[in-house]
């Protein structure tokens, strides 16, 4: 998982920061992207695509990384926005905001997926990055576990939905709580089941948030 990496540091790149997001699928909260920059010669064992990993140790290694890293940042694009921009911009927006709030400028940027934000720094784009590029690899697991934290501290807020297991995901679970109760504040409005369930309750989709529980 460092063919990439090392691949540009023999190129003459020093700082490679390593970019993912969490949270495209769900129908509720935010999209989470994360850049994280790790050490060349400090190595963190058993970093790997955070989908291949239980909650446990994406969350032992989320610490591992952020104190060993060179530096990470993290960007958060709320379920608004995503319904004014679409999922596709929302995730390169939050990839955008957290490439410029690494504390350290990258000389090169590794961003799992098809496309690249619009952010004028040297890039590429890895399909299926995370299983090919530590340094995503990285990134996708700090993304998972901010995006998780956020979405059980909301189902404090929401107990009803099921967030705390179900993450926003449209699980059977969720879809009938969604069913039953309706959509909250946090869900997104322009994702198929949450506008199904607006139109049978025949609320406009273009209606404020705040009119929803």
């Amino acid at each position: 998982m460092l063919t990439h990496e090392n691949a540009l540091y023999e190129s003459g790149y020093h700082s490679i920061a390593g970019v993912d997001e969490a949270g495209r699928g769900p129908l509720a909260g935010p999209v989470v992207a994360a850049a994280v920059i790790l050490h060349r010669d400090v190595p963190i064992p058993g970093v790997n695509d955070s989908k291949k990993l239980s909650e446990s140790r994406r969350e032992y290694l989320y610490e591992e990384i952020v104190q060993q890293c060179v530096g990470y940042a993290v960007g958060i694009i709320s379920n608004e926005a995503i319904d004014r921009l679409n999922i596709l911009r929302a995730s390169l927006e939050a990839m955008k905001l957290a490439i410029l709030r690494l504390p350290i400028e990258p000389d090169y940027i590794l961003i799992d997926g098809l496309y690249c934000p619009d952010v004028h720094m040297a890039m590429n784009a890895l399909p299926h990055g995370d299983s090919l590029s530590l340094s995503i690899a990285a990134a996708s697991i700090v993304a998972k576990v901010t995006r998780d934290r956020i979405m059980r501290k909301l189902d404090r807020a929401y107990p009803q939905y099921g967030f705390v297991r179900n993450k926003g995901y449209p699980t059977p679970e969720h879809l009938a709580t969604l069913d039953k109760f309706g959509p909250c504040k946090i869900h997104r409005r322009s994702f198929g089941p949450v506008t199904k369930k607006l139109y049978q309750l025949e609320i406009p989709l273009n209606n404020r948030v705040s009119d929803l529980h």
